[in-house]
């Protein structure tokens, strides 16, 4: 078994090669670590390989692991769908959250954020391509989202989460085109940088059609444990 240094190389390797293909620099595209239902101490390891920015879909397990965890500078993502009532711990804990797609939750993540810390990074989620069973706004709806939430204080809009379906390419171009059409229009054109879309199946076309931010988790940690 490949040691997790050895698998984040490779998956480097990969953003690299895919960036060369789409004619991109491999330091355009961040390595997002999907951490989720995997122990601190794996975290820890691959923190010593290099890597500072995790993602974490369940509040109570990332709650525990920030706390195992504190003594390391790490950059955590919360990824998973936001609850009205889980805001303040994301609020307060987090320095990003891609998992907003409606004004009401922005709001509370803008009122909950501690005057003493830095700016919340938040992407909305949109449902790219309508899928019963996804979270997200939709397409339509982001431009007045953007509107809105850009007036919020303690917050930094930074862009849109994806998932599409798999094999979806054409969806992943959809969501580059609404990236560069909101861009155009948003109060603040300078915080609106991250296309965070691509996980370990679909990372090279992600990756082709603009992806800023790849959020990789079995490539990295192997397979997760849902026993445990």
């Amino acid at each position: 078994m490949n040691s997790l240094k050895e698998s984040r190389n490779q998956v480097l390797e990969q953003i690299e090669a895919a960036c060369s293909g789409a004619g991109r620099e491999a330091e355009t595209v961040q390595l997002l670590a999907v951490s989720k239902t995997h122990p601190s101490e794996a975290l820890r390891e691959m923190y010593a390989t290099g890597q500072r920015a995790f993602g974490e879909n369940y509040l109570q397990e990332a709650l525990e692991k920030i706390e195992a965890l504190s003594d390391l500078d790490i950059e955590w993502h919360f990824i998973g769908h936001v609850q009205r009532n889980k805001t303040k711990l994301l609020a307060e804990k987090f320095a990003w959250v891609h998992g907003v797609d409606r004004l009401i939750i922005a709001e509370r993540l803008s009122g909950q954020r501690l005057a003493t810390q830095p700016p919340l990074n938040i992407c909305l989620q949109v449902n790219i391509d309508g899928q019963d069973t996804k979270d997200g706004c939709q397409p339509e709806e982001v431009a007045q989202l953007v509107s809105q939430i850009s007036q919020l204080p303690h917050l930094r809009l930074r862009g849109i989460m994806v998932i599409p379906a798999p094999n979806n390419t054409a969806a992943l171009m959809e969501a580059r085109k609404l990236f560069d059409q909101v861009k155009a229009q948003h109060a603040h054109p300078q915080d609106w940088d991250a296309l965070s879309m691509g996980m370990s199946a679909d990372l090279n076309a992600a990756i082709a059609a603009g992806s800023t931010m790849v959020r990789i988790g079995t490539a990295l940690f192997g397979a997760r444990d849902y026993s445990k």
